[in-house]
């Protein structure tokens, strides 16, 4: 995966705030490039030092095996949350998810303004990457 798009999809995940959520999809949307499945693969490899669970599967389900670290960080948030969210910090058991209708990440017009310029730049990073050095394109 290109180093552009990483940096692009971290910063990107930077800006989403403590008690809001976007999915894998809207990510890629936002930062006009790739797919859930494209950013889903930065999380997993590169997004320990994000606020990773913020960035969810459609569904609004946690990223797996993250469950309980991901609860805790929600229920510290305030994120809001559907489901035995109760009986699974009890026993480890019961379905639940992150209310996604209400805790989606609504930007602001100054967080659009960040998001522009991460997709222009990651946008201008990749067009210069991809432009032929052959002496026959214009």
């Amino acid at each position: 995966m290109r180093i552009e798009y990483v940096e692009a999809v971290l910063a990107l995940v930077r800006l989403v705030p403590a008690g809001s959520a976007v999915s894998y999809g809207d990510v890629a949307e936002l930062v006009g490039s790739g797919g859930p499945r494209q950013v889903g693969s930065v999380m997993s490899h590169c997004g320990s030092g994000v606020p990773w669970w913020r960035i969810l599967k459609a569904s609004g389900r946690a990223p797996e095996g993250h469950e309980a670290e991901a609860l805790r960080h929600y229920l510290q948030e305030g994120t809001v949350l559907t489901g035995a969210y109760e009986a699974y910090l009890r026993t480890g058991e019961g379905s639940w998810r992150v209310d996604l209708a209400a805790a989606r990440w609504a930007p602001t017009d100054e967080d659009f303004d960040h998001i522009e310029a991460i997709a222009g730049e990651l946008e201008g990073r990749l067009r210069k990457l991809s432009v032929a050095d052959d002496g026959m394109s214009a």
